[in-house]
């Protein structure tokens, strides 16, 4: 009974991984899985948060600050009244003046309200406006390099396929030629030896599949780690066909990110300059203390307040924000020369690649009329092994030609549109 659970759990979970396995991948499916699966992923809401939160916190600089304080203290010394009318001759003036009380004791609650600011608030938000896009595309830019990891190992996948499909035609054509010695050999036409060396060939082909079959296995686990798919050796990965042209323009996000870096600096200009702008404000006090207010003579304690308002303005910085201003050009010429040297490299890696593209292109030209001409000298050398003129070794050295020139035109096809797709990675283009 146990045995039978164990076998039904095993078939469970074998359909169930088979069905949930891709059939079919593309090489847009897999950048948006890989870009999806990247660690960093999910980072980007979380600086969509974080600018939220922000915006949230300048909102409320417009809105009243309130404190509440309270505070006791004892002077040693005191105006004393009496004291400066005790030459005026009044009888009886000195004991009607109040004496100014020693201890005194308030609690109080503040409440400023900005009127003007000068622009801070605004400059903050467009300063945390451009930081939030900043930081996106750093994201996006780290993403982007998940393609070329991808690219690696989509390609590769495909690669062994193709030579796993080849060499199991040519496994098909040595059975199948074996077969039709031994009619020769049972009538001596033939000798045994003929078909050990067709054997031997047939055992290197089984060797071969079985490594390549190995090397996409290994390839889909590092490919499903890559994207968070489920793909294994009998997932079809299909070859783009992309369309390019050589006067792509780079669209990089690394580009994007110190183009935007440069409007973050420039934001912080506008800041710099509202700093300087005179600033309105208004301000009240509400207590409850002995003296009330400025009473300084009450010995009672008693509620009062103070309104009021006021402005402040910054009129000299001793060229404190010229020389802030000129830190931020300085970083933008910083920013400007590497974006260009950047721009650079890309260009660079551009014309090298687009010199591969026309390389493997001339190739596969080339590999159509090699074929074509080994395949005439496989089929003359198959006739002469037929008469006998030749030994299956012979035989073999002019077939292996032929199997390696269509190996390696299958290779060209396929590093023809790896190239082709790098070119459109470099240039930042999405795949047509």
């Amino acid at each position: 009974m146990k045995k039978h659970i164990l076998i039904l759990i095993i078939m469970t979970m074998t359909c169930s991984f088979l069905v949930s396995a891709q059939d079919i991948i593309t090489l847009d499916l897999c950048y948006e899985n890989a870009a999806r699966n990247h660690p960093r992923a999910g980072e980007k809401q979380m600086h969509q948060n974080l600018w939220q939160l922000k915006q949230d916190n300048l909102s409320s600089s417009w809105y009243p600050s309130i404190e509440a304080g309270a505070n006791a203290l004892y002077n040693s010394d005191v105006v004393d009244m009496s004291e400066a009318f005790e030459s005026i001759p009044v009888p009886g003036i000195t004991e009607n003046i109040p004496v100014m009380p020693h201890d005194q004791y308030r609690l109080t609650i503040d409440i400023n309200q900005v009127i003007y600011d000068g622009g801070v608030i605004k400059g903050n938000r467009l300063l945390e406006d451009a930081g939030l896009e900043v930081s996106k595309k750093e994201v996006e830019a780290e993403l982007y390099k998940t393609r070329e990891q991808v690219n690696k190992y989509y390609f590769t996948f495909i690669l062994l396929h193709k030579q796993k499909e080849q060499l199991n035609i040519y496994l098909q054509t040595i059975t199948e030629q074996i077969l039709s010695l031994e009619s020769g050999i049972r009538n001596g036409v033939l000798l045994p030896s003929d078909r050990d060396v067709l054997k031997a060939e047939k055992i290197k082909l089984e060797q071969q599949i079985a490594e390549t079959e190995i090397h996409i296995n290994s390839t889909a686990v590092v490919l499903s780690d890559l994207t968070g798919m489920e793909i294994n050796i009998d997932t079809e990965a299909i070859v783009p066909d992309p369309v390019i042209s050589r006067s792509d323009s780079l669209s990089r996000p690394e580009l994007n990110v110190l183009e935007l870096k440069k409007q973050q600096l420039e934001a912080n200009k506008a800041i710099i300059k509202s700093e300087r702008m005179p600033k309105a404000f208004a301000f009240a006090t509400l207590g409850y203390g002995k003296p009330p207010g400025n009473d300084f003579f009450s010995d009672t304690f008693g509620p009062y307040y103070i309104i009021g308002a006021g402005i402040k303005w910054n009129i000299i910085d001793w060229k404190k924000s010229n020389r802030q201003q000129q830190i931020i050009d300085i970083n933008k010429s910083i920013i400007s020369d590497h974006k260009k040297d950047l721009a650079d490299n890309f260009n660079r890696a551009l014309k090298m690649k687009y010199a591969e593209i026309i390389s493997l292109e001339s190739a596969l030209a080339s590999d159509k009329e090699l074929i074509s001409t080994l395949k005439n000298v496989r089929n003359t050398a198959l006739s002469r092994y037929n008469n006998g003129t030749i030994t299956a070794s012979e035989y073999l050295a002019e077939w292996n030609k032929e199997k390696q020139a269509v190996i390696t035109r299958e290779i060209h096809a396929v590093n023809l549109a790896k190239a082709q797709v790098e070119y459109l990675n470099i240039a930042g283009k999405e795949i047509e």
